[in-house]
């Protein structure tokens, strides 16, 4: 594949997210980013806030605000801080941008038309003290499943099951905690998963061992107890709306006018995933009026998902644990609903617009938590991003977040650990390499690369070695083990360190200025790698390498063949030692972040 689609669960409206929510999709999709674009690969890096739902409503109510100018403001919030994180999404769009309002209803249409989508009277939640139905996850209840006491209308967070908000016992209102609630008939529509269940799992099947177990484990969870047909629809003001005119009469993607539907939406996580599409579209846009140009031709983002252009695309998702069951089957069944026809004998065949694009590499992750209980947007325990960014730079959480991804297991946020590992990587093992070398060539060979002196058995080691763990970090990185990544990486910085241990140039230069030199030039081409390798990880760091080296940033990811690996700087480069990179986390800063966000008390 010559082209690289990524996108990361979107991040939801409401609120500031917590470091859990970059550890699960969006930090490991700008880590596979950067990298993919260090290796000279046409990427494409889209994200979205998802802006939709009764939790928007309820949030823009508390603060005064209508949804819409609530979700603006939050919208810059979040994108502010994930480039304050140095998250390099090509775009980060929104779910109610126009783009994704007109493929929401299209998406619709087509599926009303091929007979994937029905009416049906349901019985909905309504709640007497809030005066309104409640959607699935204002609905709160005990599992009847695995009796967890506060799982949601529409999933129990417990044992990951889908409900409604009907199967619940002991039901009541997370609006106003009200149990005078009642049942009553209401017409939606449903998408007919069940129609899907047999290609979804060919497919599914067809991913063995090159998904992560945990994903199709998910996968085939649900599809095992039954794949259920889903309301696409619930009773909201905001949201895209399921009966539009807005495009004049009749236009292209409006389903025709239902008795019963007028004033419904259509449910979030229908129109949230086709959202990845709907931004891509943005991207394309915004693209075209930076360039001066009216709006972008379908062409120029239809060849990231369209076949036959998005041919050579592969599409890598990345998503939390939660997110995948509406990854592999929900978003999916839409997908091969907009793509696919059955004939009156139930045979499928391709319908006769050009296929959407399915996920090729699905990457879920497990739970990040703070000392081992959840991070809480609702509850506000742990650490969230913009408090992050207040205490350190945010490379430092970037590598501590990547050495600890929840990849095979839930993961712990500890403070202890995390100045320990900090401290160990950053600022011993990277941060003291950049530092020796760079002052040493400043104090005794005037400032730049030396020349002279011919490598020996040492530094043929040193090249052997660097290309070896070179290409197994390489090979972690295609694969997005990213744990494995970041011990590969860690150990290449190590082998710097024990190299300048072992060449001593401060030791040599008294007698043998040669030497010293050689060993101080492999220093030097070792730290320009160094900048190169670790960008997608702690790109701020990586970039003062750079600059202090001369060298271009964002680097070129080295070749595998093994010429030139160590050999970026030429002598007579001009070189100067970079500020302090790293500076090391102390106890009494530790005692204090432990008492204002909490300890293993939390």
């Amino acid at each position: 594949m010559s082209r690289i689609l990524i996108t990361s669960a979107l991040p939801y409206i409401n609120g500031v997210k917590h470091l859990g929510t970059l550890a699960g999709s969006m930090l490991p999709a700008d880590v596979y980013a950067r990298f993919q674009r260090s290796r000279g690969r046409e990427t494409l890096y889209i994200c979205a806030t998802d802006e939709h739902g009764t939790p928007t409503e309820l949030a823009a109510a508390e603060k005064g605000q209508d949804p819409a100018t609530f979700c603006a403001e939050q919208h810059e919030v979040q994108h502010r801080l994930g480039r304050a994180f140095g998250l390099s999404w090509d775009h980060f769009g929104r779910t109610s941008s126009p783009q994704n309002r007109r493929l929401t209803q299209q998406f619709a249409q087509q599926l009303w038309e091929a007979g994937f989508i029905e009416e049906r009277v349901t019985q909905q939640v309504y709640s007497n003290a809030d005066r309104r139905f409640l959607p699935d996850r204002y609905v709160i209840g005990t599992c009847p499943h695995c009796g967890y006491e506060a799982a949601r209308g529409d999933q129990c967070e417990n044992c990951t099951r889908v409900l409604d908000p009907a199967d619940l016992l002991h039901p009541r209102s997370a609006v106003s905690g009200s149990t005078d609630i009642e049942i009553r008939g209401a017409k939606h529509l449903f998408l007919r998963q069940s129609v899907f269940a047999g290609k979804l799992r060919n497919w599914i099947d067809g991913k063995r061992g090159a998904w992560p177990l945990l994903v199709t484990s998910i996968a085939l969870k649900w599809l095992d107890e039954g794949l259920q047909d889903r309301g696409i629809t619930r009773d909201l003001e905001w949201g895209v709306p399921v009966n539009a005119r807005e495009w004049g009469p009749n236009p292209e993607g409006q389903l025709p006018d239902i008795e019963g539907l007028a004033g419904k939406v259509f449910y979030v996580w229908f129109d949230a995933p086709i959202g990845y599409i709907g931004a891509t579209w943005e991207w394309a846009d915004a693209r075209a009026q930076e360039a001066g140009q009216g709006p972008a031709p379908d062409a120029a983002w239809e060849r990231w998902w369209r076949q036959p252009e998005a041919a050579d695309v592969k599409y890598v998702q990345f998503m939390g644990k939660d997110n995948v069951p509406f990854h592999t089957v929900g978003f999916p069944c839409t997908l091969l609903g907009v793509n696919e026809r059955t004939d009156a004998g139930g045979n499928w065949a391709v319908a006769n617009n050009a296929p959407w694009k399915l996920v090729d590499e699905l990457k879920g992750f497990n739970w990040l938590d703070y000392y081992g209980g959840k991070f809480s947007t609702s509850q506000g325990r742990g650490v969230f991003m913009d408090h992050a960014l207040e205490l350190l730079p945010p490379d430092y959480w970037r590598w501590w977040i990547m050495a600890n991804v929840p990849e095979t297991s839930d993961s712990t946020f500890a403070w202890e650990q995390f100045r320990e590992q900090v401290n160990a990587d950053l600022a011993d093992v990277l941060g003291n390499f950049i530092n020796r070398i760079c002052k040493f060539a400043e104090s005794r060979f005037e400032g730049v690369v030396p020349a002279g002196g011919q490598p020996g058995a040492l530094d043929e080691k040193l090249e052997a070695d660097v290309l070896a763990k070179l290409r197994e970090l390489t090979g972690f990185m295609e694969e997005r083990e990213f744990r494995k990544s970041a011990t590969a990486l860690r150990q290449l910085w190590v082998l710097g360190n024990q190299y300048l241990t072992e060449a001593a140039p401060w030791t040599a230069i008294k007698t043998d200025r040669d030497r010293a030199a050689v060993a101080v030039r492999y220093g030097l081409n070792l730290a320009a790698l160094f900048s190169r390798v670790s960008e997608p990880f702690i790109p701020f760091a990586a970039e003062k390498i750079a600059e202090a080296l001369g060298q271009p940033f964002p680097g070129i990811w080295p070749a595998l063949d093994g010429e030139g690996v160590l050999a970026a700087l030429e002598p007579g480069q001009p070189i100067r030692a970079p500020e302090v990179l790293f500076r090391k986390i102390e106890d009494a800063q530790v005692a204090e972040w432990r008492e204002r966000f909490g300890g293993p008390d939390a």
